[in-house]
Formats: structure tokens, sequence, C-alpha cells
């Protein structure tokens, strides 16, 4: 019920136009959440829960190497050969080579593997569990606030993601490092997602949130974000 709450008042105060996202690792598969009735990609699962939906992903449900990988689904010494080089991302378009590739994946955090069994997905406003991470789509403004929020009684700054899959850079990354993580996706999840250009990404530790929920209410009381609020209105 907490967490139902804070996603209330997050929506609320940022005037989001999208359910944030729960995502929660377990070590056995929950019995009172239904399964993925079918594969798809992590990315996905995200658009999915954003509209909506309310289930939990095994291993089996997840059809991309990245989702598999770097979530602990699966380990990435059980993949074949061309998807553990990134060789079949040359053709693609993604990269220019197999050492770009590489150079690139190595900064691409992954939860150790096969530790979890699953990950549970649920819009935030509905998750009746504690969450690890919260999954964020919004525009640039609203993800500005969130980053001046974390910073405010923190001096902490967020981890801004580069071209990297969103199963490490908003998923993995956060959960990981307890950082707030953002970015614009990579192509691979825009392309399966149905996202609007002009928006942005947005991932926060669930330990976080209500920390941040505060200083969003407090920032609202302050000069700075009193005249951004006025601009936003057209007033």
């Amino acid at each position: 019920m907490k967490y139902q709450e804070l996603g209330k008042k997050f929506k609320n105060i940022l005037k989001l136009e999208r359910e944030p996202v729960a995502m929660k690792w377990v070590s056995h598969e929950p019995r009172n959440i239904p399964k993925e009735e079918e594969k798809s990609r992590f990315c996905t699962k995200l658009d999915k829960s954003m509209k909506g939906e309310i289930f939990y992903s095994t291993a089996e449900e997840e059809e991309c190497m990245g989702g598999l990988k770097y979530t602990g689904m699966k380990d990435p010494k059980e993949f074949p050969k061309n998807m553990r080089s990134g060789s079949f991302l040359v053709p693609a378009g993604v990269y220019k080579s197999i050492p770009a590739v590489q150079r690139s994946w190595k900064d691409n955090l992954a939860i150790e593997p096969h530790i979890f069994s699953a990950i549970i997905f649920a819009p935030l406003i509905e998750a009746d569990f504690e969450p690890d991470v919260i999954f964020v789509v919004a525009n640039a403004r609203q993800g500005m606030e969130i980053l001046h929020a974390n910073a405010y009684d923190s001096g902490s700054h967020g981890l801004g993601a580069d071209s990297g899959p969103i199963c490490s850079s908003m998923a993995s990354i956060p959960y990981l490092t307890s950082k707030v993580t953002y970015g614009f996706g990579d192509i691979g999840s825009r392309n399966h997602m149905d996202l609007h250009d002009e928006e942005i990404m947005v991932s926060i530790p669930a330990s976080d949130l209500e920390r941040i929920i505060q200083n969003l209410e407090e920032m609202k009381t302050k000069t700075f974000f009193r005249r951004d609020e006025t601009k936003t209105n057209g007033d």
C-alpha cells in the first residue's frame, strides 16, 4: 500500500502522463501474481506495465539476449559465440565493428546470473510489493525535476546513460549502484516501445522514492520551481 500511495503522489506532483513501473527481482516465482503469457523483450515488458499490466517474467519469457544477460536471468556464457561477440549488431547498424561492440559492452553492468528466478513488473500505483527500481518515462522538464529532487538534500548526481541497452542502464545499474539513472534509451528499446520522440527515461532506486517525492513537494514552494511551474502553465 505504501508504494501505491507514493506512486499516486509521484505521478500527480510531476503531472506524468505515463504510469511509472515498479520492478522487483525475486528468488522464487510469486504465487499471487500472474506469469507473463508470452515471450517479449525486457523493454516491451516495461511498455506493457506502463499500460497497466501486472505480471512476473522468468528467463523463459525473455526473448532478448540483453534482457537475459543484464537482468541476471541467464549466464552470458550460455549464449552462442555470435551473440557473445556482438557480431550480430554490426550488420544491424548499431556498431561499425566487433571491437566497438566489445568496448561499449564493458561499461554495461549486469546482475549476477541465476541468483534470481523472476522479475515482477507492475504499474507503481498498483504495486502491492516493495519494489527494487522505479522506471519512469517523462518529458525533459519532468526528468530535470527528478534529478534536482535527488540532489536537493543529498548533493548526489544521477548517472547519465549513453547508448547502452536499458535492461542495463535503467534496470541493473540503478539496482546495483543505488543511483538514479537517466537517458534517452537505446535504438532497440525505442524501436520496441510505444514512445514519443521527445520522451526520456529515468530510473530511481525504490529506497529513494519517498525522499525524492518529499523533496519535490518542498522544491515546489521555492522561487525557481514556482517560476518554472508558472512558465509551464503559460501564465
